[in-house]
């Protein structure tokens, strides 16, 4: 499966916090409008994968549009000088759009990836599951499997049939983050795949907000 994706990276006049809770809201309120615009013509895909992305990566502002949210893209960098996180204002001196056609889904090759941002794994439900297991090995096959299955619904959502089983091995942490007040665990780290994911696209809960992004590995791949 081809996915259309346009990264959209900002550059400010001076340094943008990149734990600064006020940078995901600002990007939500932008494309606010832009989601209600289109709610009813597009309305399954947008609530079943957000098409716009907000993240911060090596502490740029960057944004990731996929298909019909690409095309938004570069409107929205037209008409945006200024970042607003609060009290602050960061201009913005400059931006680089990037466009590509990626391949999406299963690999004749193993791939390697890591999180750039904490993948939001679990629910609540999952959450105690886990903390009942006891030992490393249970826990890493527990969470290796909400992973598969983080997989498979997030291709289902992009209206991807995968056709073979996903083969993969993890090496995740996790921690502990409060979002809006409550506390959560999120996991980082390193897994391999045989699963193509564009790069920086968003895995797991809470994507439009930035958890869950991946990053590939360039190395050298093995056949299956």
């Amino acid at each position: 499966m081809i996915l259309r994706t346009v990264t959209l990276t900002f550059d400010s006049t001076r340094p943008i916090p990149g734990s600064a809770p006020a940078l995901r809201e600002f990007f939500a309120t932008m494309f606010a409008g832009y989601t209600e615009l289109h709610r009813q013509e597009a309305d399954s895909f947008i609530h079943r994968y957000p098409v716009v992305q907000c993240k911060m990566i090596r502490n740029f502002p960057t944004v990731i549009g996929i298909n019909e949210g690409a095309l938004f893209l570069k409107e929205f960098a037209d008409e945006t000088r200024e970042i607003n996180l609060g009290p602050d204002t960061y201009r913005v001196a400059e931006y680089d759009i990037l466009i590509r056609d990626e391949e999406f889904g299963i690999s004749e090759t193993i791939q390697s990836y890591e999180f750039a941002t904490p993948w939001l794994a679990l629910t609540q439900e999952n959450y105690k599951r886990f903390y009942k297991l006891t030992g490393k090995p249970a826990r890493d096959e527990f969470v290796q499997k909400i992973f598969v299955d983080t997989l498979l619904s997030f291709s289902k959502s992009l209206g991807y049939e995968v056709p073979v089983p996903i083969i993969c091995d993890t090496n995740f942490h996790f921690q502990k983050e409060r979002i809006r007040g409550a506390g959560v665990m999120t996991f980082t780290g390193k897994f391999q795949a045989n699963f193509q994911i564009p790069e920086y696209l968003g895995i797991g809960k809470s994507v439009s907000q930035g958890y869950g992004a991946v990053r590939r590995i360039f190395r050298e791949i093995k056949k299956i």
